[in-house]
């Protein structure tokens, strides 16, 4: 499972593949279009973002498919995860605003650090519009000293939950045990 959104990557694919994608492609447009005012060249990837959205949509809700009851419960869930991913992204942006505040940098120089020299990249990694790399936030770990759970997502998709679960009842190793709240979306 993917921990994070990389519009990049579904605009390479050329194609929605699943709810989940479709409900962070949602909230990604949102932030593009917000960042498209900083940096004119979003504006593109926008659109091309948004015709996704729209094929998507008229593959999967339109008045000509049948929506069944697991679709719209796959949906229900899709918002959910894609809503706590969007909640995340927005306390780890607002943890590093902070921390560099603190710290007398700015994001262009926490860029640098990281040898990123676009300011709009930059912009695009802390509004989760592209994925941070392991590399990046092991450095913003260390040098801003925020921990990792605060900059890793760690919730788990249902599919993967359901999976790790049978797993484990297969393996019946009665010291390996998860609770309830292992397996939360939180």
């Amino acid at each position: 499972m993917k921990i994070q959104f990389d519009v990049k990557e579904i605009l390479e694919i050329g194609k929605i593949q699943d709810e989940l994608d479709f409900e962070r492609a949602l909230i990604a447009d949102r932030r593009l279009r917000v960042l498209a005012q900083e940096d004119p060249k979003l504006k593109h990837v926008r659109k091309k973002l948004r015709d996704l959205i729209q094929d998507y949509e008229n593959r999967n809700w339109s008045a000509k498919t049948k929506i069944s009851e697991n679709k719209l419960k796959e949906n229900d869930l899709a918002e959910i995860i894609a809503e706590k991913e969007r909640l995340f992204i927005e306390r780890r942006k607002n943890l590093i605003r902070s921390k560099l505040k603190r710290l007398g940098l700015n994001q262009q120089e926490l860029g640098l650090i990281l040898g990123h020299e676009s300011k709009s990249y930059m912009s695009e990694l802390r509004n989760g519009v592209s994925p941070f790399s392991l590399k990046d936030l092991v450095i913003i770990n260390r040098l801003l000293k925020i921990d990792l759970i605060d900059l890793v997502p760690t919730f788990l998709s249902h599919a993967e939950r359901t999976k790790i679960k049978a797993s484990i009842k297969k393996l019946a190793n009665p010291k390996l045990k998860l609770s309830k709240a292992d397996f939360t979306l939180a």
